[in-house]
């Protein structure tokens, strides 16, 4: 959880090439296995592993209806208490649930065929509702910080201590709901990164649970609590828009996580005929990854020989890798 955290921060590196795959491989090279811990959270990106089955896409779809719906009930007590603490929570939830518009957005566009103008489709489309959440989400951490700071210089009395109370709770326990159904089902579909998102709504609930501190600082006589809990959450909403960001800007611009070429390269040494991986090119079209790949055969094998030696290197690759939905690959002699 605290790793989690961390990386959610951006505190700690995110080793996301993970989200490529979550395979484990059946080859003995337990080095290769991704665990639960092995992903990140990432407002706007869409990830394979929970995007390429129906299951995956039925907890992000409940998770946004539960964050939405304990969102609904903070708004509704920020208007009643005029807390900047629960209204920073409030936003933070909100961010939280949005994640799930993108991954919609996406699919609907990603269903349409490629045209004459679009030869790869429309998949780009998820990068561009990236970095609208992104945008969306940045507002909100400078409107929440803004207020936080004029109610610090500008104190007003907090009304209905026990109904902001009870709203820091709500969120608390629409947060552990979500952490609870999205690990259970990650589990089931084996999906670390809809764990690792579990565990990011758990380490929420506990911002929520901020509120209630607030809250009572305020009704105990210190009445600036309230606004330095809205700047700590507002703190944590910004953690969210510098690891989305950097997440969405780098897949827009072709980048890659590293660890992709590591796997492309490692697959190689299940295919008997492989004598070498020359090179690896490999980029996103939304959640849906594409390479291209250079390798090196005996120059003696017959051209049947070395096409059946492609078609099994291309198997394995996407067995490796999930969300590989097209490789191209080149073959070239080997040095003698």
């Amino acid at each position: 959880m605290i790793r989690s955290a961390l990386v959610w921060m951006g505190f700690a590196p995110d080793p996301a090439f993970a989200h490529a795959g979550g395979h484990a491989h059946g080859h003995g090279h337990s080095h290769h296995s991704h665990g639960d811990d092995d992903h990140g959270h990432t407002h706007g990106v869409i990830d394979a592993t929970i995007a390429s089955t129906a299951k995956g896409l039925w907890a992000i779809k409940w998770s946004f209806v539960i964050l939405m719906l304990t969102t609904l009930a903070q708004v509704a007590i920020v208007l009643l208490t005029g807390s900047v603490a629960l209204l920073a929570d409030t936003i933070h939830n909100f961010g939280d649930a949005s994640t799930a518009i993108p991954l919609g957005i996406a699919f609907l566009f990603a269903r349409k065929a490629a045209t004459r103008t679009f030869n790869y489709g429309l998949n780009r489309v998820e990068d561009l509702a990236g970095v609208v959440i992104v945008g969306l989400i940045l507002f909100s951490a400078v409107y929440a910080g803004y207020v936080s700071i004029e109610r610090l210089f500008n104190p007003q009395p907090i009304e209905m201590i026990g109904v902001l109370v009870a709203a820091g709770v709500i969120g608390f326990l629409g947060n552990e709901a979500v952490a609870v159904f999205r690990i259970r089902v990650g589990r089931q579909i084996n999906s670390a990164a809809l764990i690792a998102d579990g565990y990011h709504a758990r380490v929420d609930g506990f911002g929520s649970l901020a509120v209630v501190l607030g809250a009572l600082g305020v009704w105990l006589g210190f009445p600036l609590a309230d606004p330095i809990v809205g700047l700590v959450i507002t703190a944590m909403i910004f953690g969210i828009v510098w690891q989305s960001a950097r997440a969405v800007f780098t897949r827009m611009l072709d980048g890659v996580e590293p660890g992709i070429a590591d796997e492309i390269k490692h697959t190689a040494e299940h295919v008997p005929g492989i004598v070498d991986v020359l090179d690896v090119k490999a980029r996103w079209l939304g959640h849906k990854l594409r390479a291209d790949v250079d390798i090196a055969m005996d120059p003696d094998l017959p051209v049947a020989v070395a096409d059946r030696i492609a078609s099994h290197y291309e198997r394995e690759l996407k067995n490796h890798l999930p969300a590989l939905t097209a490789v191209q690959i080149r073959t070239r002699a080997a040095a003698v």
